[in-house]
């Protein structure tokens, strides 16, 4: 009697592990998503564009950055995206100056991280030529997205309506350079799209 209850426990104890692990949460990759090419575009606030006059500051793009009616646009070069969380960094080409008389500022290199709890554009400064290093340039607020993000025709992503604030760091630099005082936290500098070609994209909608 004794060997058929130990036996019976024995038994008991086995289909209480399977079925602990039955229900265990099944720990997989979350499917990340390399980026190759695209582009990031900024159509400027009147803010910001009467902000330039006002200071008598005169903008203009570096490399393969353009500005033309007040849309600024910078090529993607790289980075990577995970899907499930929409946490990455997105690596762009090309960069912007401000400058007076003879004080240029360029801002190069920008690279969108969406991986801490502050959604950032960071980029290379310099001043008159002096690498000055990289910043938080301006605070991006995303849209409200549906997770897991989901690749458009030919595997692209398409993130529009993304603003763009300048950052409390880049506001104190630039108001120290140009010696003013306009240029503040938040400042609505404009809203961006990002058009971002994949690994797995079947063609390039960017080239010629």
């Amino acid at each position: 009697m004794q060997r058929v209850f130990r036996s019976l426990q024995v038994k008991t104890l086995m289909a209480m592990l399977l079925l602990v692990g039955s229900l265990a949460p099944t720990v997989s990759a979350a499917p990340t998503a390399l980026l190759t090419d695209g582009k990031t575009t900024v159509t400027l606030s009147n803010d910001f564009l009467g902000a330039l006059v006002a200071l008598r500051l005169s903008a203009g793009t570096v490399g393969e950055g353009t500005l033309r009616s007040g849309v600024a646009s910078f090529p993607v070069t790289g980075g990577a995206l995970d899907l499930a969380t929409a946490k990455g960094e997105i690596n762009h080409t090309g960069g912007l100056v401000l400058a007076a008389g003879s004080t240029r500022v360029e801002l190069l290199s920008f690279n969108i991280d969406t991986s801490g709890s502050r959604t950032v554009l960071t980029g290379l400064v310099t001043v008159n030529g002096d690498f000055v290093g990289r910043l938080p340039l301006f605070d991006l607020t995303l849209p409200a997205v549906t997770l897991p993000l989901q690749p458009q025709a030919f595997n692209n992503l398409f993130l529009p309506g993304v603003k763009v604030a300048l950052s409390a760091e880049a506001a104190q630099a630039l108001n120290t350079v140009f010696g003013v005082t306009a240029f503040t936290e938040g400042f609505n500098i404009g809203t961006a799209s990002l058009f971002a070609v994949t690994t797995n994209s079947r063609r390039n909608p960017f080239a010629n």
